[in-house]
């Protein structure tokens, strides 16, 4: 069977091309894809880490292909040296590398979205949080979400960073920093990337209570 491979930034480099046709006996998985394409571009072996999309869709190694699949390469997503755009850590958040990693001359507005612990939830005293992510998967998703905010508004950069780990009252979970020529762009791309990042991003969140009970909260629940 045949199937398409995209690739992009340094595997791009490495292959020489935005993509190919590659043919893989019936059965092959993912993964039979990765090592036919390392044995013809060893170079691929040092190119970082990497996610993988079957039809535009995550997916992982064991997924079984089809004639005519796209698979995609998907390199880590960076805002340049030093400050990633997307990044999930268990390190305390700053917005102020966000903000200059986003701004440039040609925007007229930045806005921050700061996701903030609070003490209570559903009526219910909070003692602290607990986040929990797949962040191989959900730095790629927070960049495709902001792909996605740059098609609806004219907008410039984007850059979200994700707590994981305990987090205790008044600490900063979340945060959001959209560059935009004009602040009502900005403001309703921040919205809609906080409520996607709801939606479909791999990150979970645990609600450790002040009575001793705990609850992992669902997405109907999850309204900062």
């Amino acid at each position: 069977m045949n199937i398409r491979v995209r690739f992009f930034a340094a595997h791009r480099d490495v292959v020489g091309q935005k993509e190919l046709e590659l043919e893989l006996p019936e059965g092959a998985t993912v993964g039979a894809a990765w090592e036919a394409l390392q044995e013809r571009y060893p170079a691929l072996r040092g190119a970082g880490s990497i996610s993988f999309a079957v039809n535009r869709q995550y997916a992982e190694t064991s997924v079984l292909l089809r004639e005519g699949d796209e698979v995609a390469l998907i390199p880590p997503v960076s805002g340049g040296a030093g400050t990633p755009a997307f990044r999930i850590t268990s390190e305390p958040l700053d917005p102020a590398p966000l903000v200059e990693l986003v701004a440039t001359p040609e925007d007229g507005a930045v806005v921050t979205f700061t996701g903030i612990v609070r003490n209570n939830f559903g009526g219910r005293a909070t003692a602290y949080l607990e986040y929990e992510a797949y962040a191989e998967m959900a730095e790629p998703v927070l960049a495709r979400i902001a792909a996605e905010a740059q098609e609806r508004w004219a907008i410039g950069r984007v850059a979200v960073h994700h707590r994981t780990g305990r987090l205790n009252i008044g600490e900063t979970a979340v945060l959001i920093v959209v560059a935009a020529p004009h602040r009502r762009e900005a403001f309703a791309a921040a919205a809609y990337i906080m409520d996607r990042i709801k939606e479909i991003a791999p990150i979970w969140k645990k609600e450790v209570w002040a009575d001793g009970g705990s609850e992992w909260v669902g997405d109907e629940k999850t309204r900062r």
